[in-house]
Parts: C-alpha cells; structure tokens; sequence
C-alpha cells in the first residue's frame, strides 16, 4: 500500500527550505571564488577585474608551498593512523558484549562533543610538561584523537547493518579469528573506513585550532598561514589558496564516488 502524497504547500515549503540551504552553504563560496580572480591589491567583492595573478602567487610562494606540504603530511599520517587505530576499535565495540561496552564508546567518542579550542590548551599543557613543548608530533597526536571518533562512527553504522551470519558461517567452516577477521570483518568494514578516512583527512587538513596550540615554531599549517595572511595582509592570494582547498576537497569527493559510490558510503 502507497502512501499518500504529501500537500503541495508541503512540497513548495521543502523546497523552498532545499533552495535556502543550498545558496547558504554556496554563496559564501562562491564569493571567495570569484574573489580569487580579482586584479586588485585587496580582498574585495565583487571582483575588479580579471586575473590569474594570485594563483601564480600562491604557486611561486615558498611560504604556501612549504606550508602546504606540512598540512598534507600531517594529513595524510593522521588519516592513516586514525583508520589504523579506528577500525579495531569500532570492530570490538561493535562484537563486544562486556558492560562496560557503551562506557568505553562514549570514552571514544567524547572528542566529537569536546571544544577544540579547550582540547588545543590541554594538549599544550601536557606537551609542555611531559613532552617539553609543541612539536609536529604533537600537532600529529591532536589531530588523531578528533579523527579517530570519525572513524569509529562511520565503521560502526556499517558493522550495524552487517549481516553477523556471514563470519558465523565463515566460523563453522574452520576459518580461524584472523581469517574471519582479515577476509569477512574487514570487507564489511570497506565503506565505512573509506569514509572515515576522508573525513579524517579533510578535519587534519583543514584544522586551524589545535595547530595554532601545539605547532612547532618555524611549522605552520596551510590553514595558520592562511589566518597570519588575513591578519596583516589581506590580499586575494588568500582566496586562490582557499579555491584551490575547494578544489582538493571535490577532488575527493569524486574520487570517493568513482571508488565507492557516495550512496554506500552514506
């Protein structure tokens, strides 16, 4: 049996709701943007002129360039590790029957809920007083531990709607726990670690609080950088490198979509 269809002021509401959301979330794109192609000396809006000079900037820039490649290290090293260390944890806390099961998944999860900005002061604290002082390292730790919850979070769902009879099957065949494990558990968890990982990598990347904590001196972030350009230099090279962040951003998201389909990995 169909459900009725709902009221057209329903539908005119949802949508009118669909197109409100959309231009908020890309307008302010959109802007920065256009900004990027701007002939002028300032970051201004709309754009006076036309020009690929700041993406030339940005390009030549060893500061950008030198910046970049830390944040994409850091990234590609918190992503990593965070499907290292997360995958286990949410394959136990899923398996698990102990009662101190949802204990232990709030313990892990808290980071979603905690403020980065008190994270970032501890973390700080604690580096100066057992690890004497801010390091890349450092900068490594505090990115996994908000990464992490991302992984478990989206292993989990998975796991949730995993068929259990399958490694029950692969179990009366004489399949070990490591090979129940490695060609059963594992496989389920595909879509799940893919997209952890790309959440993992998108908050290392793009984060700017705990970086500015626990970076070390003469270490900056693509995002710090970004931040000391808008505080004493606002010009539209800014704009080139946070256009070229959108761009890296899609980039993965279609690379996503081809591996994977964005639709299982909702």
């Amino acid at each position: 049996m169909t459900g009725l269809a709902p009221p057209a002021s329903a539908r005119l509401l949802a949508t009118a709701l669909l197109i409100f959301t959309a231009l908020v979330m890309l307008v302010p794109l959109g802007v920065v943007i256009a900004s990027s192609f701007s002939e002028s000396q300032f970051l201004v809006f709309p754009p006076r002129g036309f020009s690929f000079r700041w993406y030339g900037e940005i390009l030549g820039s060893q500061a950008y360039l030198s910046a970049a490649w830390t944040s994409l290290r850091v990234a590609v090293i918190v992503t990593a590790l965070s499907v290292l260390v997360g995958t286990p944890v949410a394959i136990a806390l899923a398996k698990s029957s102990t009662p101190g099961r949802a204990a232990l998944s709030g313990l892990f999860l808290s980071p979603l809920v905690l403020p980065t900005l008190i994270f970032g002061i501890g973390l700080l604290m604690a580096m100066s007083i057992w690890l004497g002082g801010p390091s890349i390292w450092g900068l490594v730790v505090g990115h996994l531990v908000i990464c992490v919850p991302y992984v478990i979070r989206t292993v989990s769902a998975v796991l949730s709607r995993a068929d259990p009879q399958l490694e029950e099957a692969a179990r009366t065949m004489g399949a070990n726990v490591w090979r129940r494990y490695i060609h059963v558990v594992l496989p389920q968890c595909r879509t799940g670690m893919a997209a952890g990982a790309f959440f993992a990598f998108n908050i290392s990347f793009d984060d700017a609080v705990i970086a500015l904590f626990v970076r070390a001196p003469g270490v900056e972030t693509l995002p710090i950088r970004i931040y000391g350009q808008l505080e004493f230099s606002p010009d539209p090279s800014v704009a080139a490198v946070s256009t070229l962040m959108i761009l890296v951003s899609a980039v993965l998201v279609l690379l996503v979509d081809r591996a994977i389909g964005l639709d299982r990995m909702a």
